[in-house]
């Protein structure tokens, strides 16, 4: 399957941006500060949903202070301008970024066919990752096998081992080897799917630099 139809495949659907949970969004000192247009600024230029106003609510109301609404709104839309356009959404995209829906129509229809471009190089980049960790693994898996595989072997040299042991011992040392084998057919087949995932990833790369440039 083209890597570009699995890529929209795997990143099809936009997540929502991921909330602080527990954490307060605004210390004591900056919700006494009531820079409100700096704060609604920077939410709409990091993309933030409406309910990151709902947070600052709550995380100021312990300090006895409420944000001034009209005053975060009006900042929010403008930092909104700066992130909703399509050299944005798809650095985003590549980086991993979620979208919360935030941007105004007339600026959405720009922004989210780059932010799916984005997301498309982010799963290609994925699976040579993917591949690197499966290569890296069945490696660690030869060399713990072999360890152990010799570590046997010098206990079949020793003169204070019985008989019924060295049966045990060569039974183990033929686990170990079927498994050797098993790792090494592992990382052949992890390197068959890194050559396909770099190119596949060399040809995302090379479509989309030419709408948003190198990176």
């Amino acid at each position: 399957m083209n890597i570009w139809i699995k890529g929209a495949v795997a990143a099809g659907g936009l997540t929502a941006l991921s909330l602080l949970g527990s954490c307060a969004t605004m210390s004591e000192d900056q919700c006494l500060a009531g820079a409100w247009g700096q704060v609604g600024y920077a939410d709409g230029a990091a993309g933030y949903a409406m309910s990151r106003l709902n947070e600052h609510v709550e995380a100021c109301a312990k300090y006895g202070v409420a944000p001034e609404e009209a005053v975060y709104m009006s900042a929010r839309a403008d930092g909104l301008r700066q992130y909703c356009t399509p050299a944005n959404g798809f650095r985003a995209g590549r980086t991993g970024g979620s979208y919360a829906g935030v941007c105004p129509a007339h600026l959405e229809r720009d922004f989210l066919p780059a932010f799916r471009d984005g997301e498309t190089v982010h799963v290609a980049y994925a699976a040579v990752e993917a591949a690197q960790n499966a290569i890296n693994s069945a490696r660690d898996r030869v060399r713990d096998r072999q360890e152990k595989l010799d570590g046997f072997q010098r206990d079949l040299g020793r003169s204070d081992v019985s008989d019924d042991e060295k049966d045990r011992i060569r039974n183990r040392m033929r686990d170990m080897r079927r498994e050797i084998d098993d790792a090494r057919r592992d990382e052949r087949r992890a390197d068959d799917e890194m050559r396909d995932a770099e190119r596949d990833y060399r040809d995302v790369r090379l479509h989309f630099t030419q709408y948003y440039g190198s990176w």
